[in-house]
């Protein structure tokens, strides 16, 4: 593939998804950080996009690095998850490293839940809800388990935490909170807000299956892809 087919098809998965979540050239730009017309140029196939850059348009779409370059892929034989769809695991972690892991190791393990990333705080709370950028989902397609880090960029995490427990569409989902440490302050406000419990990051399969069927959440690790 030359370097210009890469660069047309990189600029269509823009489009698509930018037009999927409703945002407008000038929206995107500004949730990226960069000029209208560069994201002009992009969506046209003329821009060679920084690896920097490519990750700023994934945060100002909001979704995974992964799900963006999927969407570039002539395969069809496996789609990438669509924002309307139903999601088993919200993974709200701004650390792209850190998802990068998680991921890693749930795949290694066959684990093929529906999972879904969103990278501050204010864009977990938009795909919760339904709001913004995610305006389009279906009130109902809320998440089985909500994995959440609590130093988000934007809104932090114990504000999300508070959101949920207050609100009655969205307080019995299961919170699992990610942590750098243990003996965190933050850690004894979130069990006051009702946490479910904590893992140590970085999150591998093992210490989220420890805690899933430490709270008899085994629903949500699937196989199968269907919890």
């Amino acid at each position: 593939m030359s370097e210009a087919d890469i660069e047309k098809k990189f600029g269509a998965a823009i489009k698509k998804w930018r037009e999927k979540l409703r945002l407008s050239q000038d929206d995107l730009a500004k949730r990226a950080g960069l000029h209208r017309t560069y994201i002009c140029d992009i969506e046209r196939g003329s821009r060679n996009v920084s690896l920097k850059n490519v990750q700023k348009l994934a945060d100002g779409l909001s979704i995974p690095l992964a799900t963006l370059f999927g969407s570039m892929s002539t395969r069809t034989a496996v789609a990438p998850m669509t924002t309307d769809e139903q999601v088993d695991i919200l993974i709200v972690e701004d650390n792209a490293e850190d998802v990068s892991l998680m991921m890693h190791s749930f795949k290694s393990r066959g684990i093929s839940n529906r999972m879904y990333v969103t990278p501050d705080g204010a864009a977990a709370l938009d795909f919760l809800f339904g709001t913004g950028a995610f305006s389009h989902r279906r009130p109902n397609d809320l998440p089985l388990v909500i994995l959440l880090d609590l130093h988000l960029p934007k809104i932090e995490g114990l504000e999300i935490l508070r959101r949920l427990k207050s609100d009655p569409r969205t307080n019995t989902i299961p919170v699992i909170v990610l942590t750098s440490s243990k003996d965190s302050i933050d850690i004894t406000e979130c069990k006051r807000l009702g946490v479910e419990n904590y893992i140590l990051k970085p999150v591998n399969f093992e210490s989220f299956s420890e805690v899933s069927l430490r709270l008899n959440l085994q629903w949500a690790l699937s196989p199968s892809g269907k919890a």
